[in-house]
């Protein structure tokens, strides 16, 4: 049977390939330290479960709206007033399974045929393939990484064609962690205004933030670039709730209600116990949100030294997310290896180690090393690709 061309022309996530080598390698009881994972190591915190759970118990078991439960959202709108004193109404906002689901379903709403999406690389690996889902076009521009993996507003107007619909912001970045200024943030969204474009702002790691850096949200700007832009969030991150599968998307009321309807045909709605939990997430105590975030940056200050020690690793020191994105390439060809995608491949076979190669993020020179694990294991990592590379240099 033939498939369709939209699944046939998908690049597999090159992330959660390595993730599952991984685990399979360690099921047969190979001692492999998985690097890939984007997700935090904790457990969702204790007080989110139990809410959960009551709900289960007082009957909360039922469909809620395809949009998410009104109460959710209330949360949600709350959390925006909070932090970013941003003011939405409950039809400006869709609860989702997920922000990979938001994302998704908004470029299914958002795109026709042959509309261009501008990415910035290195990118997270599902944008591209979520925009030729929806028949549009990925359109890519290098972050350089003398600038610290951002674009200037200069290459963002170069990109911009008459077909240009969305420029996706990922800030703090996968796999980058890196983070726009609110300066930097000003000079490109005038170029989103000047050229009528949506802003779509991937803020899913806003809460990991360190070095006394600070998220600004494009949005927060002013009332323009607030109607312009689409924030897509969830708690996955922020409250070590990957797998409850709560995001959501906040902006423009006809693109949220293109996006419920067509949410209404495709899942029905999120998971009732999850939206439980999520609503739990962000009413109740945010200390354990905290306490996550300054492990992450004990982790990230532990190890990066260590990191940027081994021969032929050089890497910039990311301000948020728990990502390490080093570029390796001097060290691929230290060991003989002709492509950092040979130098990855090799490093799981032999050392045991398993990283995300930059080629899945659209920077080939890079690997992919989440701190999301503990210190032990992350310095023992890195000892091993030290010695993976002494070991192989010509």
């Amino acid at each position: 049977m033939e498939l369709a061309r939209r699944v046939s022309n998908l690049t597999p996530s090159t992330t959660l390939a390595i993730t599952a080598k991984a685990k399979a390698m360690k099921a047969e009881g190979i001692d492999v330290i998985g690097l890939g994972a984007g997700e935090p190591d904790f457990n969702t915190p204790q007080e989110i479960i139990e809410a959960a759970y009551r709900s289960m118990l007082d009957g909360q078991t039922k469909y809620t709206p395809a949009g998410g439960m009104v109460s959710l959202k209330q949360a949600v709108i709350d959390k925006f007033q909070r932090d970013q004193q941003l003011t939405y109404k409950t039809n400006e906002v869709i609860i989702t399974n997920g922000a990979k689901h938001a994302l998704y379903t908004l470029f299914q709403v958002l795109l026709n045929k042959d509309d261009e999406v501008i990415i910035s690389a290195p990118y997270w690996v599902s944008y591209p393939e979520q925009v030729k889902l929806a028949e549009g076009k990925p359109v890519f521009v290098e972050g350089k990484e003398a600038n610290r993996f951002k674009i200037t507003p200069e290459q963002l107007e170069d990109a911009i064609t008459p077909r240009t619909k969305a420029f996706i912001l990922n800030s703090p970045s996968n796999p980058t962690g890196m983070i726009y200024t609110r300066e930097e943030l000003e000079k490109i969204g005038e170029v989103c205004l000047a050229h009528h474009i949506l802003i779509v702002s991937d803020e899913i790691y806003e809460k990991l933030i360190y070095g006394g850096s600070k998220h600004v949200s494009i949005a927060e700007l002013s009332p323009e670039l607030k109607a312009q832009t689409i924030i897509i969030n969830g708690v996955s991150k922020s409250h070590s709730m990957t797998g409850w599968r709560i995001g959501y998307a906040a902006g423009n009321a006809e693109i949220i209600k293109a996006m419920t309807s067509l949410a209404s045909h495709s899942t029905s709605n999120p998971s009732t116990t999850s939206q439980f939990a999520a609503l739990a997430a962000y009413n109740g105590d945010q200390a354990p949100v905290e306490k996550m975030r300054q492990a992450f940056e004990e982790r990230l200050d532990a190890v990066f030294e260590q990191l940027n020690a081994i021969d032929g690793v050089t890497c910039l020191k990311p301000q948020g997310a728990f990502y390490l994105f080093p570029n390796v390439k001097e060290a691929a060809k230290l060991t003989g290896f002709e492509t950092v995608d040979e130098f990855v491949a090799a490093l799981l076979e032999e050392a045991k180690v398993a990283v995300v190669p930059g080629s899945g993020f659209g920077f080939e020179d890079c690997i992919r090393l989440s701190y999301a694990t503990s210190l032990d294991l992350l310095k023992k990592a890195l000892n091993r690709i030290d010695q993976f590379i002494a070991a192989h240099k010509k």
